[in-house]
Order: C-alpha cells, then sequence, then structure tokens
C-alpha cells in the first residue's frame, strides 16, 4: 500500500466516484475506493459484523430521531436502513453497537445537565428498539461492550475504566475501576489533550486487543490518533504495541485531519481493516467522516496500518464492482423520511406533532420566534459543492426557510415572513435587508462551491430567478470556533404562528 504525503498526491487528482444526484461516493466503480465510505457528519463509527451483514451507526447529537443504522455487505458501499432513537436524552455521543446472545444492544452516552450512560435493546437490527435504560454511570462516555474470558459481560469507558455488567447487560453489577494506563505520546507533539477515550476491544487469536484514542478528537490537524494494547484477560495486564500509534495525521498538509476513534474489523475475505474517522483537509464544516484503511499483522501479533495518509485510492476488501450506496437527498414529500434523512434538532416531547404529510407537501407547525430556537429539521449532507431548492409556502404569522444550520449558536439562510424576504448570517436576522415581495410563497435556491454560498430566489415557482445580493462564506462554522462536535448541516425550519409548508426538495451535488 502506498505511504505517499497529500503534498505529492491529493484527494482532488483521484476524483471520487458519482453516486445518487452527483453525490460523491467512495466507490470508484473498478475495485477500488476512495475515502470517505460515509461522507459528511458520521463520527465515531462504531460496526458490527453479523454474518455476512455488517451493521454502523454513529454519533447523533442533539438531532432526534437519532442513531441512524447503516447496513452494508463489503464495508465500501453502505445505506441507511433504520433509526433506533427517538426520545430526547441529551446530546448522543460515541456509541457502542453490539450482538450478544442474538440481541442487538446500542450503549449511548448522553451529555446534557449531567453526563450518563444509556441501553436500548432489539430482537431485529431494524427494531422496534427499547426505550432508553439508565445504566447510572455519571460522567461516563465512549462506553464498548466485550465478553470476558470468564463468559461475563463487562463496559469499559473513556479513561481507560472498566465495570461488570448484569447477565442481561441492562445494569451495571460492580465498581468502574481503572483497566489501562494508555500509552503517552512525546510531550511535544500538537495535540489537543490527552484524552483517552474511545475503547474499542476484540479478541483474535489468544489476545484481546484494546482500540482507543488519544490526543482530543478536534483541534490542531494533527490531534487525534490511534492507540493498541492487548492482554490474555480482559482484566490486563495490557502491553502497548510498540509502534503506537498506528494512525497519526503527522501533518496538516494531509488530506484527513484529526484521525481516530477506530474499530478494527474482518472483512468477508479475512483481510483487516480499520474504520474511524477524521476531518477533511479545509472541510471541518463537513464534521467527522467516516474512514477506511486496510490493516496488516505483524508476525508477533500486532496490527500495521497499510493506508498511508488515504491520499491514494485502495483496493476494495474482495475487490468486486460497485453496489448500492448512500440515499437520495431530494424529498417529494410523498413518504416520511424522518430519522432517515431529516431529524428535529434538539427536539422536545411531542415535537413530531407538528408534522403532517399530504398530497407531496410537508407541513410543520410554527415554533417559537427565531429559527435557532424552532428546532429546525436538519439534513446531513458530504458534498463540497451542492445546490439544493425548496418552495415554502407561509400561512398566518408564521415565518419560515432554507438554512445552513450548525447549531443555535450559528446558520445562515433565507426565510419567508409577513410577505417579506428575511435573511440570516452570523446566527441572527438582519432585518436591514428585509425585502418586501408581497408574497406567501417562495421557491428558494442554495449553492455552497466550496464554503462560498450563494441564494436565489423566485416568487413564480423557479421561472424566474432572483439573485440575494449577499454571498456568504462559512469555512469558520465548525467545531473548533463554536463547539458541539457537529457539522453544517442543510435545514427547514418553520416559526412563529401559525405553521408552513415545504414542497419539492431537490438537491444536487456539483463538479
Amino acid at each position: 500500500m502506498s505511504s505517499d504525503t497529500h503534498s505529492e498526491h491529493t484527494a482532488d487528482s483521484h476524483p471520487w466516484g458519482v453516486g445518487i444526484e452527483g453525490q460523491r461516493r467512495a466507490d470508484l466503480g473498478d475495485g477500488r475506493f476512495l475515502n470517505p465510505i460515509v461522507p459528511g457528519d458520521h463520527a465515531d463509527p462504531t460496526i458490527l459484523r453479523d454474518g455476512d451483514d455488517y451493521y454502523m451507526t454513529f454519533s447523533s447529537f442533539l438531532t432526534y430521531p437519532g442513531i441512524v443504522i447503516w447496513h452494508s455487505t463489503d464495508l465500501v458501499n453502505w445505506q441507511p436502513i433504520c433509526t433506533a432513537l427517538h426520545q430526547n436524552i441529551g446530546s448522543v455521543w460515541a456509541l457502542d453497537l453490539v450482538k450478544h446472545e442474538g440481541r442487538y444492544y446500542i450503549y449511548i452516552p448522553a451529555v446534557g445537565d449531567a453526563t450518563n450512560i444509556y441501553v436500548i435493546y432489539a430482537d431485529d437490527i431494524r427494531g422496534p428498539w427499547s426505550d432508553p435504560i439508565d445504566l447510572r454511570m455519571p460522567g461516563c462516555i465512549d462506553p464498548n461492550h466485550v465478553v470476558g474470558e470468564d463468559g461475563r459481560r463487562y463496559l469499559f469507558v473513556n479513561g481507560i475504566r472498566s465495570i461488570a455488567l448484569s447477565d442481561d447487560g441492562l445494569a451495571t453489577a460492580g465498581e468502574l475501576k481503572q483497566a489501562y494506563d494508555p500509552w503517552r505520546y512525546p510531550e511535544n507533539w500538537d495535540v489537543e489533550m490527552f484524552a483517552p477515550e474511545g475503547p474499542k476491544i476484540f479478541r483474535r487469536g489468544e489476545y484481546f486487543y484494546l482500540v482507543s484514542a488519544v490526543g482530543g478528537t478536534a483541534g490542531p490537524a494533527t490531534s487525534h490518533m490511534v492507540i493498541v494494547a492487548r492482554s490474555r484477560s480482559i482484566h490486563g495486564p495490557w502491553e502497548d504495541c510498540p509502534h503506537n500509534p498506528i494512525v497519526h495525521t503527522a501533518s496538516a498538509a494531509e488530506p484527513w485531519w484529526s484521525r481516530g476513534h477506530a474499530s478494527l474489523v474482518e472483512a468477508p475475505d479475512g483481510g483487516w481493516w480499520m474504520v474511524y474517522h477524521g476531518y477533511e483537509n479545509g472541510f471541518r464544516t463537513l464534521g467527522r467522516q467516516t474512514l477506511l484503511e486496510p490493516l496488516a499483522w505483524s508476525d508477533d501479533g500486532w496490527p500495521v496500518a497499510q493506508g498511508g495518509t488515504l491520499a491514494q485510492p485502495m483496493a476494495k476488501p474482495g475487490g468486486g464492482r460497485a453496489g448500492p450506496a448512500g440515499m437520495a437527498l431530494s424529498d417529494d414529500f410523498s413518504t416520511d423520511k424522518f430519522g432517515i434523512q431529516w431529524s428535529f434538532f434538539n427536539p422536545q416531547q411531542g415535537e413530531m406533532g407538528r408534522v403532517r404529510y399530504d398530497d407531496r407537501r410537508l407541513h410543520v407547525a410554527g415554533k417559537n420566534a427565531t429559527p435557532e430556537v424552532s428546532s429546525p429539521l436538519t439534513c446531513v449532507v458530504g458534498d463540497r459543492r451542492y445546490q439544493v431548492e425548496v418552495t415554502v409556502d407561509t400561512e398566518g404569522a408564521a415565518q419560515g426557510g432554507l438554512l445552513l444550520f450548525y447549531s443555535e449558536k450559528m446558520y445562515c439562510g433565507l426565510g419567508l415572513g409577513a410577505g417579506e424576504l428575511r435573511t440570516y448570517n452570523y446566527g441572527e436576522e438582519h432585518r436591514w435587508m428585509r425585502m418586501g415581495l408581497g408574497a406567501q410563497s417562495i421557491r428558494l435556491r442554495l449553492t455552497n462551491i466550496d464554503h462560498v454560498v450563494t441564494y436565489h430566489y423566485s416568487t413564480d415557482g423557479g421561472t424566474t430567478w432572483l439573485r440575494h445580493p449577499w454571498q456568504m462564506e462559512t469555512s469558520g462554522i465548525h467545531h473548533n470556533v463554536f463547539g458541539g462536535f457537529t457539522s453544517l448541516k442543510l435545514a427547514l425550519f418553520s416559526c412563529g404562528d401559525g405553521s408552513c409548508t415545504f414542497r419539492d426538495f431537490t438537491y444536487r451535488g456539483l463538479r
């Protein structure tokens, strides 16, 4: 495998495959792929092999329905199949998806006024999933379920600490204790913080392998990394890999920054791979994206990363032709795509009561007075360049529109209210830019080209387009500035007294 640097070969010199609606895809169709395997905000991947099927899910933060489960048979091409969490328990961070004795479990850290770990379970991966059960583990995140050599179930968490679980996996059964003192990088490395986290344990041969992350998940491009230790017992002692870290962004010139939080998985052909996340060089706005890297095993039984900087295309696991991947983001609102595509931001109980579908229209009742507190409907995007359109009809004193939404702290976009076109930037409306249109219906177009955002609007259904006078530059809207670990998403909002109707949402990736 190549170990070239980004300065010699850039990802742009090897274009991604083109998928549904022009969206980028990893599979190049010739037996090779180019990362990311799941573009856009898909952080902290947890992967489960279940026979010939693979399932993966990610941190969903404050978007609900949350915990979208994706399916693949080749580790490269992934499609969403269901959502597992509908009750707002806080910001959902790095999870663990496991199967034990025929039942599926997801261990969920939730961060809000307090931090705790919950568990849900299902007898079918597609659900229905149980309501969340509180494991009463305050201050813990990044759970990982493992069965020890004694046959008992354990949960490892940040720190790296462990606790025994009950036989049914739905309660703790012991005291939380330190399990491993993680390997330390040299003091002169540029990282965010030590932050030992993301433990993922698997068994191969006579050893348990403990894969974890240090260095912090954001901050400098060289922050995150993957380290490995092993032990013959789940209780230790743990031996550090002699070539730690096995993955680390060494330079901001590389195509992927802050690479870490890895899980190791065996492919159908018997090869081994790592799945982890990273920020795309210059595109932190897209969030942490899911990456795939091949592994070899040294003669003395340690995993060795084989992907270099991930700048070059690599052979797919087992080769083969491209299969289905991703999903169409265009939505005519003829079917309910909540959870799979659309999710409320930080909803209250009963939020779905605001929503009604009929005749290819999505009706959303207004909530609160301004977009940031209206629980907008968000949609993850993974392209550097794209164009989206939607028609918005307002009723009563409601206002609604189309946004690029990061959090309640920062968003931008256009809306319609009281017959006026309204402009949002820097997380607020700029009232001095209100334009009287005398219309209750508008079609909005948003074009994002490498962070430069241009808007157009039409009051005649898209026959005549007018360019909005304000272009916006969004490259700084990401975690290192605003916190929250998330990404810049497309969003529809409805606020004020009354309701908004959305029609004919169209998406197109651009080259």
